[in-house]
């Protein structure tokens, strides 16, 4: 990895609580016997702040709790699902006052979760769209020693809107009540259904129909976000205005290094050259370019030789087997004898030991900017993601620091912050065959012609690459009037681009124009 800078001693800039909303009391029990477990306090956390977004004081309502799913006809507790919701305020709001929030017509609504599956929703919140986020220790997105605690996010989104961020079934504070299993929620349409009827029922709730609405997903969550705009549109009427994909994977084919499925290692390639063009791994002809014409240089060699060349098979020739690994070894910083020992089909999870063999260092799948040492170089697969390791800590103490300190909601339960919830369910959309909802985002698409859609891609995301976003979106079949409705966006970063803070910054300018631009369209049709 990058030398980490000295972890001095940080600023954190005092937060503004102007009061908060009591959790339920506990007994302060006398008799030196533990506390009793609380798993859930009684009712809502709600408390009052602000964050200076872009020059602009945003004032908004924090909201902290659960929300209980039905489940069967009798409408008994199916769920219980954590959420927490930000909403701008028309000003500050003092000790006793009501709060006075803006039309809710004018003022929109975005829920949005990670992947996994198994993820709580922290990696967007904390990442990019709520009033606070981690503090890393430079602009490369290293996290340095702990302490871990937030600070306000002058990038967060919450001047453009509202938002609920939603923890599924198993992650964060979200469990199945007594009486149903976690299972009946761990797989993919049960997951969308859960998820849709949240999303329901917080809308009536909080009196919030009248707001436009958008859906926001990382990673496995954008796979939840294209079923669950079908879900909402087919199963409760529910339309939606805008979608943010951010890392996706829509089509399982694209990312499946599976025996007798070529397309991976096609869709694979640009991420592999970005990497190795990050990390100086290149030929001096090659390592000299700039990135974006490098990469299109890549980009038109795999989907026309080297997609040839595999569909080919034994039948490709020999000067043309040679030809075809010379020139995956110049884009690639493989060796050409390693390229012809995978008989031209380098792959994950080999890809990332290999690259950087020679220095002892393996790259990360999620952010492959990050380098860290096995136990072991002669190893075929990294032992760990460097990647992960640099964001699982800071998360998860940042998140239940501020969930105690700022939000004053205090649950003895474990935030599930990345958890396994398998075996996971993909029957309906992938009964033997690659799971695949992009058709569901087109049917929708079709449906809703004024949705948009805003795709986010990180060059050195080695987990959902982004060639292999563009494949799907260019596959998504949609006719040709909706094209300009889905507007692609890449950063030189990983699959989480916003832990770079130029790229987070580059991120909010772009989602700033999204939301403008999709209710700007929306508003001039009507």
């Amino acid at each position: 990895m990058r030398s980490i800078l000295n972890n001095a001693a940080r600023l954190v800039a005092p937060v503004l609580m102007l009061f908060s909303a009591p959790v339920a009391a506990q007994d302060n029990d006398k008799s030196g016997s533990p506390p009793d477990f609380v798993a859930y306090p009684q009712s809502p956390s709600v408390t009052y702040h602000s964050v200076d977004i872009a020059g602009q004081t945003v004032h908004y309502q924090a909201t902290a709790g659960t929300l209980v799913l039905p489940k069967g006809k009798d409408n008994k507790p199916g769920a219980r699902v954590f959420y927490i919701a930000y909403r701008k305020t028309d000003g500050p709001v003092a000790e006793g006052e009501s709060p006075s929030f803006p039309d809710p017509a004018t003022r929109p609504l975005t829920f949005s979760f990670n992947g996994g599956p198994g993820s709580s929703s922290v990696w967007l919140h904390l990442g990019v769209f709520g009033p606070r986020r981690v503090d890393h220790i430079d602009e490369f997105g290293n996290p340095g020693a702990p302490p871990h605690v937030v600070v306000p996010n002058e990038h967060s989104l919450l001047d453009q809107s509202d938002f609920v961020f939603i923890d599924p079934v198993s992650t964060g504070y979200s469990r199945a009540e007594e009486g149903t299993s976690e299972k009946d929620y761990h797989g993919l349409d049960p997951d969308i259904e859960a998820v849709a009827e949240f999303i329901r029922l917080y809308l009536g709730r909080e009196d919030r129909w009248a707001s436009p609405r958008f859906v926001a997903g990382e990673s496995y969550g954008t796979t939840r976000a294209a079923g669950l705009v079908q879900e909402l549109q087919e199963t409760h009427g529910i339309a939606t205005n805008g979608v943010i994909l951010v890392s996706a994977v829509l089509n399982f084919q694209t990312i499946r290094f599976n025996i007798g499925n070529d397309l991976p290692h096609i869709l694979y390639l640009p991420a592999f050259a970005a990497v190795a063009h990050f990390h100086n791994a290149l030929p001096p002809e090659q390592q000299s370019r700039d990135l974006r014409e490098f990469l299109a240089e890549v980009e038109a060699f795999a989907i026309h030789d080297y997609t040839v060349a595999l569909m080919r098979g034994a039948s490709l020739s020999e000067p043309e087997r040679e030809r075809i690994a010379s020139k995956l070894a110049a884009y690639t910083g493989l060796s050409k004898e390693y390229v012809l020992r995978t008989n031209l089909r380098p792959d994950m999870p080999r890809f990332p030991k290999e690259l950087l063999r020679e220095r002892g260092l393996t790259v990360g799948r999620l952010d492959a900017r990050y380098t860290a040492q096995d136990r072991d170089d002669a190893g075929e697969a990294y032992e760990f993601d460097p990647s992960y390791t640099a964001i699982r800590s800071i998360y998860t103490e940042s998140m239940n620091d501020y969930l105690r300190r700022e939000l004053n909601y205090r649950s003895d339960l474990r935030y599930e912050i990345l958890t396994s919830v398998w075996p996971w369910s993909y029957a309906g959309a992938g009964d033997n065959r690659y799971a695949n909802v992009a058709e569901r985002l087109r049917s929708t698409m079709q449906q809703l012609p004024f949705m948009r859609v805003f795709v986010a891609s990180g060059y050195y995301d080695l987990a959902t690459p982004y060639f292999a976003t563009e494949y799907t979106m260019n596959h998504l079949m949609v006719r040709p009037a909706l094209q300009d409705n889905i507007e692609i966006h890449e950063y030189e970063a990983g699959h989480m681009m916003y832990v770079s803070l130029p790229e987070l910054a580059k991120l909010k300018r772009d989602l700033d124009g999204f939301y403008q631009r999709t209710l700007g369209a929306q508003q001039s049709a009507d």
